[in-house]
């Protein structure tokens, strides 16, 4: 187990720790297609009783940096006012459209229906996501996140979005969720296996979307329009991510921990249906990443109970267990070391100092979460929002 872990943390989650990303002067730079046009842009919004998030975030988007896009909003059937607002009140940011949606699709989950129809509605060949309550970091989150794309060779760009610091367990297990989350889908992107990204902060070609049908195959999923639809359409050559942290865009966590819960659920629900390649890779990833502290704590409450039983341990013993806790202590090391140069590049998101803390935490996450989708079946309605 401690093996395995070894081989990703060197070999894979290295490979972002050592990541070159562009300075932050260069990151408005656009190479241009080999039509010789600056590549357009739609930044695609959906929002179900948004109001107050949209009343924050359009303006910014508005804002950005670029010389080519506008801002789709799709408002899927809000009851707060979001109409409303969307038809009086933003005449002054002319970047700026919004559909409105009114009706439910019994063939398709909403939030998959309503990105449809933005890139069929979309005005520019590239589509950029971002969700209502995320705050892009600065004015060229979009160009920054567009610029691989501005050339033929690259059709998907992952970005990264750390959640906000605030007090309590809660948002510690939230913030090492994502961070960790983060160190293995951009480290296994740029190992050439991409398999997931997360719409809060993701680009691709609206070609790539229509030649690969859309949501065609996971259609009435709920959830996967961002990990599934990658798992299915990224190839290590078609995949760039960025990680300037001009481009990171910002959320609000959960606050409680039923919210968090079924967000939660809606990933493990999509994650079933990765291809299984990826599957494997993962289990390999998260299975090992537990075990290591199972089989570390039950080695140290072995050596307890010899003890107060007053046993003494063979000079085989003593050989195994001296090689396991140094296998161990290198993997634990390691992991501090390299995960923690990964979360002060993205955005400080686990204080380094913490880290042991943060590993040991994940571990019993991933067990539990493991046992929950191995042996608990929920009938209960997911909803996107």
């Amino acid at each position: 187990m401690v093996g395995i872990q070894l081989i990703y943390i060197f070999f894979v989650y290295s490979r972002t720790a050592l990541y070159r990303q562009s300075e932050p002067g260069d990151v408005n730079r656009q190479q241009p297609l080999s039509s010789g046009s600056t590549v357009g842009v739609t930044v695609v919004v959906c929002a179900r009783n948004e109001l107050d998030n949209l009343q924050e975030l359009l303006p910014l988007l508005n804002e950005q940096d670029y010389p080519h896009f506008d801002v789709l909003v799709m408002d899927d059937r809000s009851t707060d006012g979001t109409l409303l607002f969307l038809e009086n009140d933003i005449a002054h940011l002319d970047r700026v459209r919004f559909i409105r949606i009114d009706k439910e699709h019994e063939h398709v989950t909403p939030k998959k229906y309503a990105i449809t129809i933005a890139l069929k509605k979309a005005t520019y060949p590239i589509a950029l996501f971002t969700d209502a309550d995320c705050r892009p970091a600065s004015t060229n989150w979009l160009a920054g996140m567009v610029a691989p794309l501005a050339t033929d060779q690259k059709e998907l760009t992952l970005g990264f979005s750390p959640y906000y610091q605030q007090p309590g367990l809660l948002n510690l297990l939230i913030r090492s969720e994502t961070l960790f989350t983060a160190v293995q889908y951009v480290s296994l992107a740029l190992a050439g296996s991409p398999y997931m990204g997360v719409g809060r902060n993701l680009a691709y070609r609206i070609s790539l979307f229509f030649a690969n049908r859309g949501f065609y195959s996971h259609m009435n999923v709920m959830g996967g329009d961002d990990d599934l639809f990658v798992n299915e359409v990224a190839t290590g050559k078609n995949t760039a991510v960025c990680l300037h942290p001009d481009t990171f865009t910002w959320s609000a966590p959960k606050e409680t921990w039923s919210e968090w819960r079924q967000q939660k659920r809606r990933h493990l629900n999509a994650g079933k249906y990765y291809k299984p390649g990826h599957k494997l890779r993962l289990a390999l990833l998260l299975g090992s990443h537990v075990l290591s502290w199972v089989l570390a704590m039950a080695a140290g409450l072995v050596v307890l109970i010899h003890e107060w039983q007053h046993r003494s341990f063979t000079s085989h013993e003593w050989l195994f267990l001296l090689t396991a806790t140094g296998a161990f202590l290198l993997r634990l090391i390691a992991f501090w070391g390299i995960v923690g140069r990964i979360s002060y590049r993205l955005a400080h998101t686990v204080h380094w100092a913490i880290m042991p803390v943060m590993d040991v935490m994940l571990a019993i996450y991933y067990g539990l979460s493991g046992l929950t989708t191995l042996f608990i079946r929920r009938k209960k309605r997911l909803y996107w929002k």
